[in-house]
């Protein structure tokens, strides 16, 4: 399949096929798809985070912490992502590194953690 393919349509049709394909679990044709939305739009936050979520999801936990850490960097009470950052280091096995991550977003949403 051509790359077209992942650019063609407006950024809403990408986003909502991105949408589509994850929720599939197809997430690398999401994060073909919303890798070009995130170059377009760095500054939305939601796209970012579906990116992360792909990431996560495909096991490419580097690319993962990478956007995830730029979304808290611009908005460091973004919860989920806090959360997502938390689990991506666990999943890497760095919990001395999430343990603070996953505090701070337990503490966000008014969760106590055991």
């Amino acid at each position: 399949m051509s790359d077209t393919y992942y650019e063609f349509g407006t950024a809403g049709e990408r986003w909502d096929r991105a949408r589509l394909f994850f929720d599939a679990k197809e997430y690398g044709t999401a994060v073909r798809i919303l890798r070009g939305l995130v170059a377009e739009h760095p500054d939305q936050t939601a796209q970012r985070l579906l990116l992360a979520r792909a990431y996560y999801h495909s096991a490419r936990l580097s690319l993962a912490e990478a956007e995830l850490r730029a979304i808290l960097e611009r908005d460091p009470v973004e919860h989920y992502a806090r959360l997502m950052l938390g689990r991506t280091l666990e999943r890497q096995g760095r919990p001395e590194e999430a343990a603070p991550h996953l505090r701070m977003a337990a503490a966000m949403t008014g969760e106590t953690m055991s």
